[in-house]
């Protein structure tokens, strides 16, 4: 008898589990899984991004869900085959709920599933109007009075915000807010986008001179549109502020620049928003029944309270109003921290002709830009990956197919990899007085990102500069300022003209505590990290970056960020999500009972 094929066997199990759902049968449905399973839901079955861990937590969701979200359809996605190693099945399928189309991909160990995704694409009779569905443009008819498209877009301009309200405002115009107003623009979904900087790309022309990208361009594609196939792997921030604001134009975005948002509060009855904004001097309310906080992953910087900060004599300022290099030559620099920016800082310093001091007060993961874009990115963003066929989407979708539980497990090797291969380099870096470190369970970087935000290098130069001695080096806590100098717990005292707090930044609720509320700040609770959602019951670990993409304990207010991938990814969920509440399509969200369905 021959064996049975992987595409044979992913259809059998397929249907068995299809089959199952179509049943209602949900003791057969979660017979199919490991005792060690994961089921991660973007949307489709949960309303939710969430994690489910074992048996358990899975009956539990589909006793919950699964009657509202009849899923049918189950079969192998169209042009992709199934894969076997060593009794791990790999594949990809499509599926549809009652009202949405979805994709998905399993992991199946000696038959039973191990790890699931199910991830919406498209809400049905709410397509987007792509490729042959695409608008025509310039309608062909005899009415000479008709609008021309210039025209109308002018209309839509004027009248949205002011005769016509937005149903979605979104607060931060960066490449988050960007790439989220492209995705509800092809919804049809009306929405503004709020900045005080004048132009789109403003946010990243504005900080200092050296910052760039240190993800490679693969990794960091806009929605709809990527870039050339000429764009430099590494992006500098002035040539990403210029695609910004070209990318805000050609997809006609409602961005309003030079406006700051000053108060919001949210009417229960009425169900919406009431922002009030200034518009380069015009007092504006804006009534969205949607409000985005898309002020990155972050919130406002971390500023310590140090003695002597009055005293000091010097420039001192954040990392996030330094202005850059030029003016320092000469000068005596200290730099507070050692993560990214700290880095970046120095080394445009020290090139500038200052003497510069990064102030190291924890340990801090670093990594060579190379072999990361060889071992870690490089397996789904390069080049490579483009010729084997796994697309900017697809690696999207495997990487999201990967629980984070389950995400140390696949990382470390990677790590490991990369420690082996650098071993000199990480030699020297010890040797300087450098702390180094791995990551909690030394699964490097990605895991630091998530859990953290913070706490990582890619090195692209400065780690070098600091073997070298270039970039002087002292391991410390602060204790206070004189009127010249930083003076450390040791006593050691730094002479400086110029301090730079490269601290980080607060939890994005920080924000809505001081547009809202702290109460409605509390009720919402950290942004980022894994962690729980809800901060009345920390619960168990949920294994989501908190507060997301996804609803909230406060009705209405969501909140969108990342990196340009995870950005660029979750937007979709987050459009769809939105989309649907504007159509009326119910929404029962599974794992926030708190949160009113209609929000």
């Amino acid at each position: 008898m021959l064996e049975k094929t992987a595409n044979a066997k992913l259809s059998e199990f397929l249907d068995r589990f299809g089959g199952a759902l179509a049943a209602r049968d949900i003791d057969a449905a979660t017979a199919l899984f490991r005792d060690d399973c994961y089921w991660r839901d973007l949307v489709t079955f949960t309303w939710n991004i969430r994690t489910l861990e074992g048996k358990d937590a899975i009956r539990d969701m589909l006793e919950n869900q699964l009657d509202a979200t009849a899923p049918s359809g189950w079969t192998r996605a169209p042009g992709e085959d199934a894969s076997e190693t060593g009794g791990l099945l790999e594949g990809w399928f499509t599926f549809e709920t009652g009202v949405a189309r979805g994709i998905g991909h399993v992991r199946l160990k000696n038959g039973l599933v191990w790890t699931l995704l199910t991830s919406m694409v498209e809400l049905k009779g709410h397509e987007e109007p792509l490729g042959s569905a695409r608008p025509l443009g310039v309608p062909h008819r005899s009415d000479m009075d008709a609008a021309s498209w210039q025209e109308e877009r002018e209309a839509e301009t004027a009248e949205l915000g002011r005769s016509r309200q937005p149903y979605c405002l979104i607060i931060g115009g960066g490449q988050g807010a960007i790439g989220l107003g492209a995705r509800l623009k092809q919804l049809g979904v009306p929405t503004i986008i709020v900045e005080k900087n004048e132009r789109p790309g403003d946010s990243w022309r504005k900080r200092y001179k050296s910052l760039c990208l240190h993800d490679p361009v693969w990794y960091d594609h806009m929605p709809y549109l990527p870039f050339p196939a000429n764009w430099p792997v590494f992006s500098p921030k002035d040539k990403i502020g210029d695609w910004l604001e070209m990318y805000a134009r050609v997809m006609e975005l409602n961005y309003w620049g030079s406006t700051e948002a000053k108060s919001a509060s949210y009417d229960e009855a009425k169900g919406e928003w009431s922002v009030i904004v200034d518009r380069a001097g015009e007092t504006i309310e804006l009534r969205p029944k949607q409000l985005v906080f898309a002020t990155g992953m972050a919130s406002k910087p971390i500023v310590p309270e140090l003695p002597g900060q009055d005293v000091f004599k010097g420039d001192l300022h954040h990392s996030s109003r330094h202005p850059g290099p030029d003016g320092y030559a000469g000068k005596r620099a200290v730099v507070i921290g050692s993560n990214t920016s700290a880095h970046d800082i120095c080394a445009a310093l020290w090139s500038a002709g200052a003497d510069v001091t990064m102030v190291q007060r924890s340990p801090t993961h670093v990594v060579r830009s190379e072999p990361l874009t060889e071992l870690a990115t490089g397996l789904l963003y390069s080049e490579k990956a483009l010729a084997d066929g796994i697309t900017t989407e697809k690696a999207d979708l495997i990487s999201a197919s990967v629980p984070y539980r389950l995400m140390p497990e696949f990382q470390k090797p990677i790590y490991d990899n990369i420690r082996a291969l650098d071993a000199d380099f990480y030699a020297a870096l010890a040797d300087s007085g450098f702390l180094l470190d791995w990551g909690d369970d030394e699964s490097g970087l990605f895991m630091k990102y998530v859990r953290r935000g913070s706490g990582y290098y890619i090195d692209v130069g400065a780690s070098q500069m600091i073997i070298d001695g270039k970039i002087k080096l002292k391991v410390g806590q602060v204790d206070h300022f004189t009127e010249t100098s930083v003076v450390l717990e040791d006593g050691t005292a730094l002479p400086a003209d110029l301090v730079v707090y490269a601290t980080g930044f607060g939890s994005m609720n920080g924000w809505v505590a001081d547009l809202v509320s702290q109460e409605v700040a509390d009720r919402v609770g950290r942004v980022w990290g894994l962690g729980s959602d809800t901060t009345k019951d920390p619960g168990p670990w949920e294994g989501e970056p908190r507060n997301m993409w996804k609803p909230t304990q406060q009705a209405a207010l969501w909140f969108h960020g990342g990196n340009l991938h995870q950005s660029r990814h979750n937007s979709l969920f987050l459009a769809l999500q939105l989309k649907a509440r504007m159509e009326g399509i119910p929404t029962p969200v599974y794992g926030l009972q708190e949160v009113h369905h209609r929000n």
